[in-house]
């Protein structure tokens, strides 16, 4: 680990003297590659540079344990366990800095949001998380866009797909894939009895042209007049759009827009970032055995969470993360559990690395 350290540390001396250099300067596209490296590298040499020196002080603190004055004795004695344990905390500190990064995270996201078992009331929680994101989403001043919608009856949402721009949107959203289970009394329920309905989370990772590429043969473009709930007309041109790719049936489909130009441009962006999140969840099966105990997995078909209203309790069961404020949770309040399901992803790849 000292080695590659000090190979970080002597690239960002060097980043460092090509900032300052004229011909780099000049170059805007360079200049900017070596400031955002030079930037990656800032959160790690500091780090290492006062492990090093830690490192310097306990080597020479144990060998003042073999002076002959007792007085210089004790004081190392009492200063040898102090260093031992920064040193311990640095350590995990850096290991966590050299982790493989994922590229993905500081992507825009595809949010979608299905209604699962529960009819109406599954559709109305289905909003309800719809809103908790919307409200996380502006805590952060990120933007959300929806993408796709289909209303229920009941006010909710049968299905809402929304485009979320934010640097590291996709670090804090990977985690939310998954069945949601929602324990509430409904409100159309007279004997005050306590249901159970499910909402299914899909995130993926806003695809980039240079990532997949779709060729135009192998898609099929339909044009349609988009219909409010019930099948209500709300247009009178042809302006809706479904693409499907047809090697692997993925469908994405955009009424949002008036301009059939908008939607056919928006539905293309959701079925790049679907046919990519297909591809990847393909690799990343083959690597299933190495990522069990991850939660970044993004299984969509295994229960994620409970939010239980009558006892006002959320519970994550990936990692037994229980809170009682689910009135704040709903209100979008949800970093902290983001935090904790990100500290034991990074703890099961510590592990994994060994």
């Amino acid at each position: 680990m000292i080695e590659k350290l000090k190979g970080i540390e002597e690239r960002f001396v060097k980043l460092e003297h090509l900032l300052s250099d004229p011909s780099v300067l000049a170059d805007q596209k360079k200049y900017q590659e070596y400031l955002k490296e030079h930037g990656e590298l800032n959160k790690i040499v500091p780090v290492f540079r006062v492990y090093e020196g830690l490192l310097g002080e306990l080597k020479e603190a144990k060998e003042f344990l073999r002076d002959d004055d007792p007085d210089i004795r004790s004081m190392a004695k009492e200063e040898v366990p102090s260093l031992e344990q920064q040193i311990a905390e640095l350590t995990a500190q850096i290991n966590l800095l050299l982790m493989p990064k994922d590229p993905r995270d500081e992507k825009n996201v595809l949010l979608e949001i299905r209604a699962g078992t529960g009819g109406e009331e599954a559709g109305l929680f289905a909003g309800d998380l719809f809103r908790m994101y919307s409200r996380y989403v502006e805590s952060k001043s990120w933007k959300m866009e929806i993408i796709e919608k289909t209303n229920s009856s009941s006010g909710g949402f049968k299905e809402v797909v929304s485009l979320i721009r934010g640097k590291g949107a996709y670090s804090s959203f990977k985690y939310e894939s998954g069945t949601h289970r929602v324990q509430r009394v409904p409100e159309t329920e007279t004997q005050g009895r306590v249901h159970t309905s499910a909402v299914t989370v899909a995130v993926l990772c806003e695809a980039e042209d240079i990532e997949i590429e779709i060729n135009p043969s192998d898609i099929k473009v339909d044009v349609f007049r988009a219909s409010g709930p019930g099948g209500q007309s709300v247009n009178t041109t042809d302006s809706a759009v479904r693409i499907t790719h047809l090697p692997t049936g993925i469908v994405a489909t955009c009424q949002d827009e008036k301009s059939q130009h908008k939607n056919k441009e928006k539905a293309m962006g959701v079925l790049k970032s679907r046919v990519l999140d297909a591809k990847t969840r393909e690799e990343e099966a083959k690597r299933a055995a190495d990522r069990k105990g991850q939660v970044g997995s993004g299984d969509r078909s295994g229960r994620i969470r409970t939010y239980n209203f009558p006892q006002g309790r959320m519970t994550d069961h990936r990692i037994g993360l229980t809170l009682y404020r689910l009135d704040t949770i709903m209100e979008g309040d949800i970093q902290n559990i983001i935090d904790e399901l990100k500290t034991f992803n990074q703890a099961q790849s510590l592990k994994d690395m060994g």
